[in-house]
C-alpha cells in the first residue's frame, strides 16, 4: 500500500471504483460527499488524520456522479461516512462534521 493511499482520500469516480476500493482492503472508510459541500470539504483533513491514525483505507465518492449509489447507500444528506469490512458496510455515520478523534473512535469500533 502506498503512503498516498495510507495518508489521503483515494478519489472514487463511480460504483465500479468503489466496489474495487472496498474489496481490495479488509476494512475501509468511505465518504460521500458532494461537490460545494463546506461540512464535505472539512472534513478532507479529518479523513487523511484518521487514515494516518488508524491505518485503515480511506475512500471518498461523489454519489451524483453514479446515482445509483445514492440509492444503494441511502445517500439522503452529506457527507455520509461508511466503514466497510470484507467489502460489506458494517456501520454508517450520517451526522455532518464529525472530528477526528469521534471518528477514530467510529471506525475502530465499527
Amino acid at each position: 500500500m502506498s503512503e498516498q493511499t495510507e495518508n489521503r482520500p483515494v478519489h472514487l469516480a463511480d460504483a465500479d471504483e468503489l466496489d474495487g476500493f472496498v474489496a481490495d482492503h479488509d476494512r475501509a472508510l468511505v465518504e460521500f460527499y458532494t461537490e460545494g459541500c463546506a461540512i464535505c470539504q472539512s472534513m478532507e483533513p479529518v479523513l487523511s488524520n484518521v487514515a494516518r491514525a488508524t491505518g485503515i483505507p480511506v475512500g471518498v465518492v461523489n454519489p451524483r456522479d453514479d446515482p445509483p449509489l445514492v440509492d444503494r447507500f441511502r445517500v439522503q444528506s452529506v457527507p455520509v461516512l461508511v466503514v466497510f469490512e470484507d467489502g460489506e458496510p458494517v456501520a454508517r455515520k450520517a451526522d455532518g462534521f464529525v472530528g477526528a478523534d469521534d471518528l477514530v473512535g467510529f471506525v475502530e469500533t465499527a
